[in-house]
């Protein structure tokens, strides 16, 4: 990037030259929204909206609907109060002149008088919990992930500030692997509005979830909510977490929009009535990169180029139904170029990595139908994700006869959900079912190990080679549950329960329902004014990745066609403490075991040790029979903005295991135990907005390289050979990183303009990489230096092996604008 000291000067004068010509806007803010009942999702009518620190305020009408115009520029606090609901207070609502603010809001019906001074004071804007998941549960506001230092808008980034939250084997400096309380990066499940998005980061690996840039608009975004633990019965496919992404209308009153430019990326988002009677609302946006031009101009030899898009419309068709469609979608492309000045780092990224070529989409209908006592929905979407990995023993030369890797695959789903809720005499009761059609492609040819020969012809090391077209046809999968609640004892004590079961018509024992029931319950207490006690056990069941279902052997056999669902046992209590409206503690224990994890038939590892890269995971046979546990305790603190500070401390330790084929627990590759967070932002007057983010995750433990096979084929693999009879034997290094971030906003009469400098790893932290296995190169980089003075052999045998472990600062600031009409 540019050096810092040039990138601070630009800012300042950018500032300075904005100030001069200034002309604020002071009574041009504006905010809009629909009034629900959150159990009924029935509009209130009557509903007061007032704004704290203002005489502005509305009342909703007959629809649910308000709005309030003419309110100074700056940030709030939104109080609604309904008569029998609870009083709900938004904090860092900020209203600017160039975008009016919607959002959707849900009220909880008022407790009992009896109870009301145990529980309602108990029920702030602050708290995250459900009756179905009253712990391990967190929630970040739009404000909380924009603001987030560091995180360039990305929601994967924002997110790793909760607790049990860790990203990968480096910290996440680099990739989005979500790591959830010690589970693999594949075990957890995203939802956008009620319908499931597979794919979530752009060059996402494929079996995985990670990749290095999150896919998802934060303008669309209205709140994320991390379920860690406690799923609720309807989500199908989770091990670890559920995340649920609520994305907020289009606004109906006005079109409005804003542009962003970044150092990596360039976006629009535009909204506004796609009807004369203001019931059918639009958001569209997309964004390209231009991380190719900027790696090329600083002599990197990658070059990523992506595009995404993203878009929702809703339509009241009536006062009782509500139909939304949504799409998501993005193009990856990422390449490799030879570099004007060379050095052994360069050098290795380029036969290292293979080209990738992907897209991906996901799109779907939702129709919410209100009904007595409740609410249905119907959720009916499709989603795709084409990816293509190529590599060859040089990869800058590009010859056929060289290719290493050449692996094209496609996966789709058709999905259709249904799920009914309803509140009858205090019990909250949910069911539904869901439906899926799969169809799998997969064309693979990869050189495991390239056949070698001495000088004299014998054999040194025999071919592996896969070759196959998956013969996997198009197959169903189907699942149903059942989840209620209800609050006893004065609404002192909740009681939840949940029960699921899912099949598919593929694997050998995928119709028996009885094996994937997987039962839940959570008991959640009132001990005193503000203090709660939870407690909650669950069994939850994964299907294996389509990459495994989908493997055949080179005879063109499905090997793995008696894979199981992997199995979660869930333990977690935990203790709650809302001091006041806008503060939050708690402190959970948690323990989970695994069964019937994957494991490679070829390594002996557990399948759950891998993902943290762009290779393909699972495309390989395996076996079903592994085992895993993980287990440790959290501690978590959340001030939201209630004057001009918010914050949030999260710490976790924890331990993380999983067996291979000999049935020895051995360190994940996720087996962090440090998980340390301090974000915290302050408001200061004139639309200054400062920042900071601290992460602290200990050593990651890592497999060392077996020397003699890594010299044997790494001329025709590009990268060393691991050695997995000592599986995570290592350990880095721990990773922290400093961020920070600075914003300037200026108002004018209908736009806002906002400036941000935002710096990863401001304190220059030296943190440890992976080492990579690479030969010794000559000064000028250009050969390998060998042994004998002679050309360097097909097996490496008169090569130097090192190990490369750069280990050099990463200083990254960059500066962006964001312009809101």
């Amino acid at each position: 990037m540019f050096p810092a000291a040039r990138l601070w000067r630009m800012f300042l004068i950018v500032i300075g030259s904005m100030t001069a010509f200034v002309t604020y806007a002071q009574d041009n803010g504006r905010i809009s929204g629909t009034v629900l009942d959150k159990r009924t999702q029935k509009a209130i009518s009557g509903a007061a909206v007032s704004i704290k620190g203002s005489t502005k305020a509305a009342l909703t009408d007959t629809n649910g609907l308000f709005r309030i115009t003419g309110i100074p520029v700056k940030t709030y606090t939104i109080e609604i109060r309904a008569t029998g609901y609870q009083l709900l207070s938004l904090y860092n609502i900020i209203l600017s002149a160039g975008n009016e603010y919607t959002v959707n809001i849900e009220l909880e019906p008022q407790v009992t008088e009896l109870a009301a001074v145990v529980v309602s004071n108990n029920r702030r804007t602050a708290k995250a919990a459900t009756l179905e998941s009253p712990l391990s549960v967190q929630r970040l506001t739009l404000e909380e992930i924009r603001s987030n230092p560091g995180g360039n808008f990305d929601i994967s980034k924002a997110i790793q500030a909760l607790p049990g939250v860790g990203g990968g084997a480096e910290g996440g400096s680099f990739r989005n692997d979500i790591i959830i309380r010690g589970g693999a990066p594949n075990e957890n499940v995203y939802y956008l509005d009620g319908i499931e998005i597979p794919v979530l980061n752009h060059f996402q690996t494929q079996g995985s979830s990670g990749g290095p840039q999150g896919m998802l608009n934060i303008s669309f975004i209205e709140d994320v909510k991390l379920s860690s633990s406690a799923f609720d019965a309807r989500y199908d496919n989770a091990l670890s977490s559920v995340f649920q992404f609520k994305q907020r209308n289009g606004n109906a009153n006005k079109f409005q929009g804003n542009a962003r430019i970044s150092a990596t990326d360039v976006s629009a988002t535009l909204e506004g009535p796609l009807s004369k009677d203001r019931k059918t609302s639009f958001l569209a946006s997309a964004r390209r990169s231009y991380l190719q031009l900027l790696f090329s101009a600083i002599d990197l030899p990658i070059r990523p180029n992506y595009w995404d898009f993203q878009t929702k419309i809703t339509r009241q068709i009536d006062p009782k139904t509500t139909l939304s469609f949504m799409a998501l979608g993005a193009i990856d492309q990422f390449s490799l170029a030879p570099v004007k000045k060379a050095t052994p780092e360069k050098l290795y990224i380029i036969n290292a990595n293979p080209s990738i070529n992907q897209w991906n989409y996901t799109f779907g209908l939702s129709l919410k139908k209100l009904i007595r006592n409740g609410y249905v929905n119907w959720a009916l979407s499709r989603n795709a994700f084409d990816n293509a990995i190529e590599s060859f023993e040089d990869n800058t030369l590009k010859l056929p006869s060289q290719r290493t890797l050449d692996y094209t695959s496609r996966e789709t789903e058709n999905k259709l959900r249904v799920d009914v809720n309803k509140n009858i005499e205090g019990w909250k009761i949910s069911y539904g079912a869901s439906l899926q059609y799969v169809q799998y492609q997969n064309r693979s040819f990869s050189v495991i190990r390239k056949e070698l020969k001495d000088s004299v012809g014998n054999l040194i090391q025999p071919a592996i080679t896969v070759n196959f077209n998956s013969p996997l046809s198009g197959f169903w999968r189907y699942g149903a549950f059942v989840q209620a609640g209800k609050r006893f004892l004065d609404n002192r004590l909740g009681i939840s329960g949940g029960l699921r079961t899912d099949m598919n018509s593929f694997t050998s024992e995928g119709n028996q329902p009885l094996q994937t029931l997987s039962p839940r319950i959570s008991f959640s207490y009132v001990l005193a004014d503000k203090w709660t006690a939870n407690i909650s056990a669950g069994r939850y069941y994964k299907l294996p990745p389509y990459t495994i279902l989908g493997f055949a052997d080179n005879n063109g056999l499905l090997v793995n066609r008696n894979s199981r669902y992997q199995r979660s046992d869930h333990y977690v209590a935990g203790i709650e403490y809302l001091p006041n409206d806008g503060l939050r503690f708690t402190a959970e224990a948690f323990y989970k075991l695994y069964d019937n994890v994957p494991v490679s038939v070829r390594n002996g590892i557990s399948l759950a040790n891998l993902g943290g890269n762009f290779d393909v995971l699972g495309n390989e046979a395996v076996i079903t029979n592994g085992k895993g546990k993980a287990w440790g305790v959290e501690l978590f603190a959340q001030k939201k903005l209630t004057e001009r500070f918010f914050g949030i401390f999260s710490y976790t330790f924890y331990r993380s295991q999983y067996s291979g084929n000999n049935g020895n627990y051995l360190p994940s590759s996720w087996d962090n135990k440090h998980l340390l967070s301090l974000t915290w932002g302050y408001k200061f007057k004139r639309n200054w907005e400062l920042g900071m983010k601290f992460r602290y995750q200990g050593g990651a433990p890592y497999t060392p390289y077996d020397m003699n096979a890594s010299r044997l084929n790494y001329l025709s693999l590009g990268r060393g050979v691991f050695d997995y009879a000592q599986l995570n034997s290592m350990r880095l290094r721990g990773f922290h990183s400093a961020d920070i971030r600075i914003d300037k906003k200026w108002n004018f009469r209908k736009t806002t303009i906002d400036l941000f400098l935002d710096i990863t790893n401001f304190l220059r932290a030296r943190n440890q990489p992976l080492p990579n296995f690479t030969f010794t190169r000559n000064a000028n980089n250009t050969a390998f230096i060998t042994t004998d003075g002679r050309a360097l052999k097909a097996d490496g045998s008169n090569a130097i092996p090192i190990l490369l472990q750069d280990d050099s600062a990463n200083f990254i600031p960059s500066i962006g604008l964001i312009v809101e009409f």
